[in-house]
């Protein structure tokens, strides 16, 4: 359950900044119209250039808790929604001034650096749910930005040796999020964070030896977002109504596996939701920044 009394400002903020700025990139693609780079730039500058408004690069606050802890590295789930902020800066930059490019990059480089030498984020790195998944999904996207090799491939191995081994049943479902109170709405969060992983590192076609892989877990989900009666477990205590969502798991893998019934079953579903819960677990929103 979550508090309504939370402070919670600076995460719609991000929140707005993870949905204005991708769909000015996903614009600017389509279109070529410069207005909306020029837009798109203006947030970028603000939120990761100008110093009197910059964003620090941590989260050293982040998920406080009023009298127990001033921050926990649970809070780095919260920048998720730089993932596809990260996937827009890399379609503009041909048309992004050099200094800000320069400077943006440079802030996801710090930002990662924190997120693997600070205790919070080695907690988080550490964790055996969907907070380690979407740790290794922010290091491999920001470092994709970055051009940072040795540490792409530190997330790719950790997806192979320690997110799909130690995550996923035979059956193809996470265990660990169906022993939750929003089993649900947690295992499509951890999918969606799965999928994203493999369409940043090219790894669609993993398999264990055992025969988990990710195109199992994708197959164990669509038949529960195609008719969500379906679904075994209790309904979620909060927000089942607002699950399933234009789940990105789905496209990627029907484009990956050459599978139309997925792509079709995505087609389905509906963008976007004024519901803030649901947009702040649902991350991925512009499929043209992602699909060429």
């Amino acid at each position: 359950m979550t508090n309504p009394d939370n402070f919670v400002e600076h995460r719609k903020a991000l929140m707005r900044l993870s949905v204005g700025v991708p769909a000015l990139a996903a614009a600017w693609k389509i279109t070529h119209n410069q207005r909306y780079a020029d837009r798109a730039a203006l947030h970028l500058r603000a939120w990761f250039v100008d110093d009197a408004t910059r964003m620090n690069p941590n989260l050293e606050y982040a998920q406080a808790i009023h009298g127990r802890f001033t921050g926990r590295g649970t809070g780095i789930i919260d920048t998720i929604h730089l993932v596809e902020v990260e996937r827009a800066i890399e379609v503009l930059t041909p048309v992004l001034a050099k200094r800000d490019l320069h400077a943006t990059k440079k802030w996801f480089a710090d930002y990662t650096a924190w997120m693997m030498a600070h205790a919070y984020g080695i907690a988080e790195r550490d964790a055996t749910n969907n907070h380690g998944t979407r740790w290794v999904m922010q290091v491999a996207a920001f470092t994709h930005l970055t051009g940072d090799e040795k540490t792409l491939a530190y997330a790719k191995d950790r997806f192979k040796t320690v997110l799909l081994p130690n995550q996923e049943a035979a059956d193809g479902s996470f265990p660990q999020e169906l022993r939750r109170t929003k089993p649900y709405g947690y295992s499509l969060f951890n999918l969606e964070a799965f999928s994203t992983i493999a369409q940043i590192l090219d790894l669609w076609n993993f398999e264990l030896p055992d025969g988990r892989s990710l195109r199992k877990a994708v197959a164990y989900m669509a038949p529960f977002i195609r008719d969500k009666t379906k679904w075994p477990l209790k309904p979620d205590v909060m927000y089942y109504d607002q699950w399933p969502m234009c789940q990105s798991s789905l496209l990627f893998a029907g484009l990956a596996f050459h599978d139309a019934t997925y792509i079709d079953l995505w087609k389905t579903l509906p963008a976007d939701s004024t519901v803030d819960e649901t947009i702040r677990s649902f991350f991925i929103r512009q499929p043209a920044l992602w699909v060429n």
